[in-house]
């Protein structure tokens, strides 16, 4: 049955919270591509943060350079740094963000944009086989489909 307009059953729209132990990826700034962890929130715009895996030192980020990943590691709050290290190994935080698609693009991008010219051109020429072999296969299934009709 359709819900009604106004429903009382609050419907979560985020998934990823603002807390103690977020891990989030630095979008920009001198840190860019780094893995840290939200220690303390200062206010609505801002947060201590603490990347002790990634060579980041404690220091006051704001949230907009952030972005919040899936990840969430076990802290108190405002840790210091040995326990956050301690927390960030025992939840396998580096090894866990390198098996996630959001790494792997980050990676893909990165490896596409050192590309040289030959490599450009070995990756057109590797592409226009595939897709011949491709073609050959479909036409191939094709001609067998006509006979069985």
């Amino acid at each position: 049955p359709p819900r009604p307009f106004c429903s009382w059953t609050a419907i979560m729209v985020f998934k990823r919270f603002v807390e103690i132990g977020r891990v989030a990826y630095i979008s920009f700034g001198p840190h860019e591509g780094k893995l840290v962890a939200i220690v303390d929130v200062i206010d609505q715009n801002r947060a201590l943060v603490d990347g002790p895996c990634t060579g980041v030192k404690r220091q006051s980020m704001p949230f907009k350079c952030m972005q919040l990943t899936d990840f969430v590691i076990k802290v108190p709050h405002s840790a210091r740094q040995k326990f956050v290290r301690r927390a960030w190994e025992k939840a396998g935080v580096n090894e866990k963000w390198a098996q996630s698609s959001w790494a792997k693009k980050i990676e893909a991008r990165q490896k596409r944009a050192k590309m040289t010219d030959f490599d450009r051109f070995k990756v057109m020429k590797a592409k226009k086989m595939r897709n011949k072999i491709i073609k050959h296969e479909v036409k191939k299934l094709q001609k067998e489909a006509q006979k069985k009709a």
